[in-house]
């Protein structure tokens, strides 16, 4: 096992910092760096929180560091449903409602879909229903054969896309099961597009063919600011937006729901 000096070189070396730029954002001597690094000086909890603060460690991970410090965890991880998170679910089902008649959902670290609006539906008529199997992975559902890949016109665009993301979220907080879905699905896919279809060259639309016509989408992440639950730190909220008049056309308001009603699918 790991002490809690090696886990923070190795985020360190992760955030390409020397000890002197970690002791200067920390507000501590490089000599006290070193030494926390090297055994030879035990850290406080507070210590271990302010080095991971400035090493932009996830919650998760931060656990993992005062375990390795001998302290208790200091993050919850609770599911969505849970009570102590009701004020955080109703906010993301109040941005998944307010969205609509446009797609979004939102998902976990691993790319799992927790929640997602009723305007997603009409896009799983083609799927194989082994794919709606909770948990829905999004990454699974838009790229393997059985879902999403054959509707994608411009999936070469779209794979090199997400496996841009997802090595940037590896490479900020290392999930082995992730990683082995990114070798999986998206093991060939090219660093940079080979081509882009965006006619702008703003953004990369996602092309889907769907009902005998073509619809141009792009999208956006929205997360938690200050999360301190780790289930909030990993969600992220995708909502997909029309990127020409055409694709605008093809959605059609959806009827009011009450607050509280069920949204899309339950994933989970």
């Amino acid at each position: 096992m790991d002490t809690v000096g090696e886990l923070l070189r190795q985020w360190r070396h992760r955030r390409r910092l020397s000890q002197l730029d970690l002791a200067l954002a920390a507000d501590v001597s490089a000599r006290h760096v070193s030494l926390v690094e090297t055994g030879k000086s035990n850290p406080s909890a507070d210590m271990v929180l302010r080095l991971a603060d400035q090493l932009d460690v996830p919650l998760r991970e931060r656990n993992r560091l005062l375990l390795a410090a001998g302290f208790a965890p200091r993050y919850a991880e609770r599911p969505l449903t849970d009570d102590a998170l009701a004020a955080a679910r109703e906010a993301v089902e109040r941005v998944l409602r307010a969205h609509e008649p446009y797609p979004a959902l939102a998902f976990d670290r691993r790319w799992n879909i927790l929640l997602a609006n009723r305007a997603i539906e009409p896009f799983f008529g083609q799927v194989d229903p082994e794919l709606l199997r909770p948990p829905v992975n999004l990454l699974r559902l838009g790229l393997d054969p059985r879902g999403f890949a054959p509707m994608v016109v411009n999936l070469d665009d779209v794979r090199t896309v997400f496996g841009a993301r997802v090595r940037r979220q590896l490479a900020v907080s290392p999930d082995p099961e992730l990683a082995a879905l990114h070798d999986e699905l998206l093991g060939t896919a090219d660093e940079e597009p080979a081509h882009r279809t965006s006619d702008t060259g703003v953004v990369i639309p996602m092309i889907i063919r769907i009902d005998g016509r073509e619809l141009r989408l792009f999208s956006t992440i929205t997360t938690f600011g200050t999360p301190m639950d780790i289930t909030l730190d990993e969600v992220a909220i995708e909502s997909y937006y029309p990127a020409d008049a055409a694709s605008a056309a093809y959605f059609t308001p959806l009827p009011r729901t009450a607050p509280g009603a069920p949204l899309s699918v339950p994933f989970r």
